[in-house]
């Protein structure tokens, strides 16, 4: 009877540990330092008061690299809107089953203006990617891309 009561404890205290563990997210880079979250729809309005400014983010990852895993789309509080969270190439990896999970990530707001080579360039690298079809004849440009270059992030 003792010894069955132990080995139900030590499940419980096993479940116990990962119950937190899950609570907690699972850390990537860097740990978070700053404590207010920006809204991405507010960022992706007033890009230019953010450049190069750090900014915590939080939503739904809509998207993931399927390649490298070196970015993840967050979504915004606003329908059909988000923003890319790109962090170095092999220095932190998201794994493809973070998609429909929840994203709280850190980094610096970069806004840039690629010419429309830059983005054919882009582009067909992309549906490479991907195993997809591109059409340039459908790219317009100049366009400005807002990203956040990520630090550090914890996934739920």
């Amino acid at each position: 009877m003792m010894k069955h009561a132990r080995g139900v404890l030590v499940v419980l205290v096993i479940l116990m540990a990962g119950a937190l563990f899950a609570a907690e997210g699972k850390k990537y880079g860097k740990p978070l330092t700053l404590k207010k979250s920006v809204k991405i729809s507010e960022i992706l309005a007033t890009p230019e008061n953010f450049n190069g400014k750090k900014v915590l983010v939080e939503g739904p990852i809509v998207d993931v690299c399927k390649m490298r895993g070196c970015w993840i789309k967050i979504g915004s509080e606003k329908e059909f809107e988000s923003i890319q969270f790109k962090v170095e190439d092999g220095v932190i990896i998201f794994p493809a089953e973070a998609k429909g999970r929840h994203a709280t990530a850190e980094g610096v707001v970069s806004v840039k203006t690629f010419t429309k080579e830059d983005l054919i360039e882009q582009g067909t690298k992309h549906a490479k990617e991907e195993g997809m079809e591109f059409d340039s004849s459908t790219v317009k440009g100049p366009k400005t891309i807002v990203i956040i270059n990520g630090e550090g992030a914890v996934i739920k």
